[in-house]
């Protein structure tokens, strides 16, 4: 990895990350990672505001259209397409610039994850039984490790699931496997990040705009379209954008209140991924897309 040159983009939802990451790669002669929990998915496009073929201006990137919505991914998905495309860049001698708004992946791929034990079908098939009393799985290993479990909300399925796995499987509680398993850093060299800072009011305006933008460019159709192939049960269904119309086509928002619900959801979002960015990376460059742009294309 010594052979190619990376750097991060980081931002809030709509805070230009996109154009400044191809006018970026353009000049670095790199490929672009998107880090987007959305626009990972195939299908899901306009409310995902996954970048046109246009707006990707000739850059090729990563993450983006990889999965179906009713496939399921996690951190690990990033790592392994990470290391694909760092394999990629020092094979055809480019360098790389990791563009998204969630910057929980970008905090794992610096500070690594503990690697999973492989779960046996004896091990599932425990977890699976535990899981039909949701209630008694959590107090279960709420009473076996209350330090992780305090980390871990009663209702979250999925941790609890993992966390049983992992007990079945190892035979050591969550706290004591993953001291055992420290996490392994993916990026090792020292990563220069940018962070893009809007004023709150400006931001929240492009937010409604782009609000309105995706209703002219067919949303709606695309939610429809969504929820009849692949129903309402996958988790990417509940994201901003697709509930709020999902809640219109119930006859629950008229479309102007679903507007402002997906504009005023989108602005809350932004908020805690600049609260996010701010209290996990050090050392990072913020400033207007401007700015930025002078400071990285001098």
């Amino acid at each position: 990895m010594e052979n190619i040159k990376q750097l991060a983009i980081i931002g809030s939802t709509a805070s230009g990350k996109t154009s400044l990451a191809v006018k970026v790669a353009k000049q670095l002669h790199a490929y672009i990672l998107s880090l987007d929990s959305l626009s990972i998915y195939k299908e899901i496009d306009i409310v995902s505001a996954k970048p046109s073929k246009e707006e990707q201006d000739g850059v090729q990137h990563f993450g983006i259209g990889c999965i179906y919505p009713n496939e399921d991914f996690d951190v690990t998905t990033f790592i392994k397409l990470y290391n694909e495309v760092v394999t990629k860049c020092l094979k055809e001698n480019k360098n790389l610039v990791i563009v998204g708004g969630t910057g929980f992946y970008l905090k794992m791929l610096i500070e690594g994850v503990s690697e999973l034990p492989k779960i046996s079908e004896k091990s599932k098939k425990e977890t699976r039984e535990y899981l039909l009393d949701l209630p008694k799985a959590y107090k279960l290993l709420q009473s076996l490790d209350p330090e992780y479990m305090s980390k871990i909300e009663s209702n979250d399925a999925y941790r609890i699931e993992k966390a049983l796995n992992i007990y079945f499987e190892s035979k050591m509680i969550p706290s004591e496997y993953f001291s055992n398993n420290p996490p392994i850093p993916t990026i090792k060299s020292p990563l220069p990040i940018y962070q893009i800072e809007w004023d709150r009011d400006i931001l929240r305006k492009r937010i409604a705009e782009r609000s309105k933008m995706m209703i002219e460019d067919g949303l709606i159709d695309e939610i429809c379209m969504l929820e009849q192939k692949y129903t309402r049960k996958p988790n990417c269904m509940k994201a901003i954008g697709i509930k709020e119309t999902l809640a219109y086509l119930d006859g629950v928002y008229s479309k102007e209140v679903m507007i402002e619900k997906i504009t005023t959801n989108t602005a809350r979002l932004a908020k805690r991924q600049k609260t996010f960015n701010n209290s996990q990376f050090d050392n990072v460059v913020k400033g207007s897309v401007e700015e930025l742009e002078n400071i990285l294309l001098s």
